[in-house]
């Protein structure tokens, strides 16, 4: 075999490897993988991929730890799904709630707080639906129902929608009609449809510092209840359950380190102006 041809059989068996890496011996693709090591590892998350975080910690990890690392695009619901079917090796998630409960029913470990971001809702700046005058997210939602203003819901069971679902128990609101529209799609899409549309939208700050420069219908309209900040934890399989478990639990050690921390607390300022995510300490006031 010459050269070109033992490159593709390498890079075939290196494909293959990353799949069953991160899938626990099933079929769950990578949407992208960071280092080229030979220690894999899997992890599902949504927004902290999309944005780029997670490829700036996966990129300072595997320089020390010779590791390639597996990134699977879900939301939180599905992340947690992944997780319990032993299809990923970790996930990073935003469902307090439901975090506990994994780890009380004995199908995730390590639970750590590793930063946060907060959500805000976003809109027209005509704002038909007068939520600039809320006090609390619970109202906002009320007079958005109340005005039939246009609302995209994300639909999908990930942590953004179980917050806006909260959001609407807490106004006793069952929101219903053409007015609110689900799109099953993962936020920076949601947001660019909500946008296109004229319509409001509860996105999480971190999108939105990533792209406020391209909205061109949108502002934010609603922002500050405590209710709205948003903690992000990790989960991990048990012990041996996975292939790569035991790479996924060094890079949760990273993660919370002061190296893996000062990522989290300065990402975005180069691109941005200002960091997207604030880190372990800041998040700790919030923490549930």
């Amino acid at each position: 075999m010459n050269s070109k041809g033992m490159a593709i059989t390498l890079s075939i068996i290196i494909s293959f490897l990353l799949v069953v890496a991160s899938s626990g011996h099933t079929q769950t693709a990578c949407t992208e993988s960071y280092g080229k090591g030979p220690n894999m590892f899997s992890l599902a998350t949504g927004s902290p991929g999309e944005l780029g975080l997670l490829k700036a910690l996966g990129e300072a990890f595997a320089k020390k730890h010779n590791t390639t690392l597996c990134w699977v695009k879900a939301g939180t619901g599905e992340s947690m799904q992944l997780l319990k079917d032993k299809k990923v090796d970790m996930i990073m998630v935003h469902a307090p709630v439901a975090e506990k409960k994994a780890v009380e029913d004995g199908w995730a470990i390590k639970r750590e707080l590793i930063g946060s971001n907060e959500f805000y809702i976003v809109g027209p700046p005509e704002d038909s639906a007068g939520i600039k005058k809320a006090k609390t997210a619970a109202e906002a939602y009320t007079l958005i129902a109340n005005s039939k203003s246009k609302f995209f819901s994300r639909g999908d069971n990930s942590g953004t929608h179980k917050k806006e679902t909260d959001a609407w128990e807490k106004a006793n609101i069952k929101p219903a009609g053409d007015w609110y529209v689900v799109t099953k799609d993962f936020m920076m899409a949601t947001l660019k449809r909500a946008d296109a549309e004229k319509g409001y939208f509860m996105t999480d700050s971190s999108t939105w510092v990533s792209v406020r420069k391209e909205m061109k219908n949108l502002t934010i309209l609603f922002r500050g209840d405590v209710f709205l900040v948003n903690t992000y934890h990790t989960l991990l399989q048990p012990e041996g359950a996975t292939p790569g478990q035991k790479y996924a639990s060094q890079f949760i050690d990273f993660v919370s380190s002061a190296d893996g921390q000062k990522i989290i607390a300065t990402y975005g300022k180069d691109l941005y102006g200002e960091g997207i995510y604030n880190d372990a300490e800041y998040a700790k006031k919030y923490d549930r």
